[in-house]
């Protein structure tokens, strides 16, 4: 019966977890990172410029987050409120809390409620996508250019409006709230919000991120996942159009979270406090101090990275005392194969004192002593 059940579960599963196999998807441009520390773990054209639709959206969230109270009220705009569909129908001259156009911007995607977000928060949609860049770039997204606050390129060329699936995937905003409800200041206008990520209600673990489509971007999607305190994040661009492209972009995800979770788990590659190296004193009667690591380092990584895993130190052949427990001595370089992954510090694992004046005054008339002998 045992064996039976195994053989039915085998059968069950998708290959990509029974074998490792790599994930197959139909997505123009794919990346799966670490939730935790941004690296890359699988890709497909994760660099290549593509239309990102409304995952735009996600870094309009960011900044709004960071420059915006949630209370604060904005007045919506008739440039806001003449934003084509998808968007929630507001009027020119009302008033809305920014936690509430934001929850309602992210769940349902809608345009209107970016732009206005984004005439709040920097005057302009124009400015604002200055700082949408600008953004990017300090996130480590170096292929990326917005256009517009909501993802609409119809407008737009692809020098000024484009980003790549790693780009999206390092910049994702956690947004996983299943419904919500909202109200004008006015109390004129009730509407209730349910996300439309199908992700979140068909994925275990799923925490996120955001949909998108334009006619030229196709079926986009940044997804977010967390299982037994593995996070993953995903960015599919361009997985198709219509009908089709719709159910692949899920198909996708789905497939590149299944070959995450199966073939990365959490792994100490640096242990804080680990002696790793010493370095002479000079001047001390301490000749050699032990230098320890400073920090760790836990990520995730397949069976095989962790035979590829070596860490290498960067430090002076010597140094003049004094020197104190815990100073900094120089930095040990993590490498998976030829990639650095991390820099640590490392420090001194004691303190080395200077000779005292008699010391080095015994010192001297030692080494006068030998030199008349000689």
């Amino acid at each position: 019966m045992k064996r039976i059940f195994l053989m039915l579960l085998l059968f069950l599963l998708p290959a990509s977890v029974i074998f490792g196999a790599e994930p197959q998807v139909a997505a123009q441009g794919a990346a799966l990172i670490d939730g935790k520390t941004g690296r890359l773990l699988w890709g497909k054209e994760e660099t290549k410029p593509l239309a990102m639709a409304s995952t735009a959206k996600i870094m309009t969230a960011i900044l709004v987050l960071e420059h915006c109270g949630m209370d604060e009220v904005v007045s919506i705009s008739k440039n806001a409120a003449r934003q084509p569909e998808v968007h929630m129908d507001l009027k020119e001259g009302e008033q809305w809390k920014v936690g509430d156009l934001l929850s309602a911007m992210m769940l349902r995607s809608y345009n209107d409620a970016a732009v206005a977000l984004a005439e709040h928060t920097f005057g302009s949609t124009e400015v604002f996508c200055q700082k949408m860049t600008e953004k990017a770039r300090k996130l480590g997204a170096k292929d990326t250019v917005f256009g517009s606050p909501n993802g609409l390129d119809s407008h737009l060329t692809e020098e000024v409006h484009h980003s790549a699936a790693y780009d999206m995937a390092r910049i994702a905003e956690i947004i996983a709230q299943p419904k919500i409800d909202i109200t004008d200041l006015k109390g004129k206008r009730r509407t209730e919000v349910t996300n439309a990520d199908r992700f979140l209600r068909e994925y275990r673990g799923a925490i996120g991120v955001k949909t998108g489509y334009t006619n030229r971007a196709g079926h986009c999607f940044v997804g977010a996942a967390e299982r037994d305190g593995v996070r993953l994040v995903s960015a599919v661009l361009g997985s198709g159009w219509g009908a089709v492209g719709k159910e692949k972009k899920w198909t996708d995800t789905k497939a590149l979270m299944e070959y995450g979770f199966a073939m990365f788990q959490p792994y100490e590659a640096v242990r804080k406090g680990t002696v790793f190296g010493e370095v002479a004193v000079a001047d001390s009667p301490v000749k050699r101090v032990e230098t320890v690591l400073g920090e760790g380092y836990c990520a995730l990584f397949s069976e095989a990275e962790r035979e590829s895993l070596r860490l290498e130190a960067v430090l002076p052949e010597q140094v003049e005392a004094p020197v104190a427990a815990g100073d900094k001595m120089g930095k040990a370089i993590l490498y998976l194969g030829a990639e650095p992954l991390a820099e640590i510090d490392l420090l001194a694992g004691r303190s080395a004192r200077g000779y005292t004046l008699s010391e080095r005054m015994e010192w001297l008339a030692g080494g006068w002593i030998s030199w008349r002998k000689f």
